[in-house]
């Protein structure tokens, strides 16, 4: 069986010219929704594929209409051959599943996709560490200020409980508990 999905990014935009082609196509129920392409969550992309069966196809006008990016696009269709259905773009017959040229395209986005993603992460690590050595901080920001530490520190000497040193400080037992073992730790090393 042969489903459509049509996505139009606004709502002041029509799907029906792409309705119409993938009717003629011989697409038998079509999913459609007005939504961003850049949104992970789309409920009608999200319906189709879960339709889709053995042998079935999911056809759309564009490849632009299903996905955004080649990360994208590799990541439905292998959501669509992983249920044993294939793809098919009306306007992109060299992305259609079910052929040779396709699989050695896909084979070549998915390694494109791969190199990116390895130069994205290396940049990201490059500009944390550059943060870093001018002194920048990472992560959330401590629950309890210095002067608050202090102060649990003072009443753990007097032999109080984390539980009731966190109800005066207004925290869990846990953070204090947390708090003054890193703070034992930075001791220790200065």
């Amino acid at each position: 069986m042969k489903y459509g999905y049509a996505r139009v990014s606004t709502s002041e935009q029509d799907h029906a010219g792409q309705v119409d082609a993938l009717k003629a196509a011989g697409a038998v129920k079509i999913f459609s929704e007005k939504m961003s392409g850049v949104r992970a969550d789309r409920p009608q992309l999200a319906r189709a594929i879960a339709a889709l069966d053995e042998g079935d196809i999911l056809a759309v006008t564009r490849i632009d209409r299903l996905a955004r990016s080649s990360r994208d696009l590799l990541n439905i269709v292998h959501e669509i051959e992983a249920r044993g259905a294939t793809f098919e773009s009306l306007s992109e017959p060299w992305a259609n599943t079910n052929t040779p040229t396709a699989s050695a395209m896909l084979t070549m986005l998915s390694a494109f996709a791969q190199l990116d993603r390895a130069f994205i992460l290396a940049r990201t690590k490059e500009g944390r560490e550059r943060a870093k050595a001018r002194g920048r901080k990472f992560g959330r920001k401590p629950k309890l200020n210095q002067e608050q530490v202090d102060h649990a520190k003072a009443l753990q000497r007097e032999g109080r409980g984390m539980r009731e040193i966190g109800k005066l400080l207004g925290c869990n037992a846990s953070t204090i508990s947390r708090t003054l073992q890193l703070q034992q730790q930075e001791d220790e090393i200065a």
